[in-house]
């Protein structure tokens, strides 16, 4: 059976390093696809499209999600590795406070991962910069929405300690 593993957390934790080592190793990774939908929107002319049409900016991320779960689903590997997974779209929407269609919380029920890595923020390791515009106490705050969301859906959040790139992924790993 194929392990869907999920990684969440507020903005600049580490997911992204820690899921580009895993990659590097020959697992199969799917990258965080709201950097995409942003870059994209900013090339038309919209600044931030999450703040200007938060329900179109979810609409893209839950479609490029949901097209990442059954690609997964489609390929033989026994494990894949997510930057983020559907229930991270509603918990955004919620940090927000954004009243959301109820097809956000039908995904989410619908695609089911087996495990869940929270990156808790970091001070040392955070930066912004043209896609992260958070502050970190906002990545904070938005943390404690994502454990939220995803404990409300039943699922177990394993933290993952403050380390190295190569421990972290040894501390998955081990998970595993």
């Amino acid at each position: 059976m194929q392990q869907k593993i999920v990684f969440i957390g507020g903005p600049g934790t580490g997911k992204t390093s820690v899921l580009r080592f895993l990659n590097r190793q020959g697992f199969k990774c799917m990258p965080e696809i709201s950097r995409e939908v942003t870059k994209k929107a900013q090339e038309e002319g919209i600044e931030q499209l999450f703040l200007t049409d938060p329900i179109l900016f979810s609409t893209k991320l839950l479609e490029g999600r949901e097209k990442q779960y059954i690609e997964a689903d489609n390929s033989k590997d026994r494990i894949v590795f997510f930057d983020r997974g559907i229930p991270s779209i509603h918990a955004y929407m919620r940090y927000f406070n954004t009243e959301f269609p109820s097809v956000f919380m039908e995904k989410s029920e619908q695609y089911r991962y087996t495990k869940i890595f929270q990156f808790l923020p970091w001070k040392e390791i955070y930066k912004s910069d043209n896609e992260r515009y958070e502050t970190f106490e906002q990545s904070e705050l938005i943390s404690k929405y994502l454990h939220k969301a995803y404990t409300e859906l039943g699922y177990e959040i394993i933290n993952v300690p403050f380390d190295n790139v190569r421990n972290r992924c040894n501390f998955i790993l081990s998970h595993m």
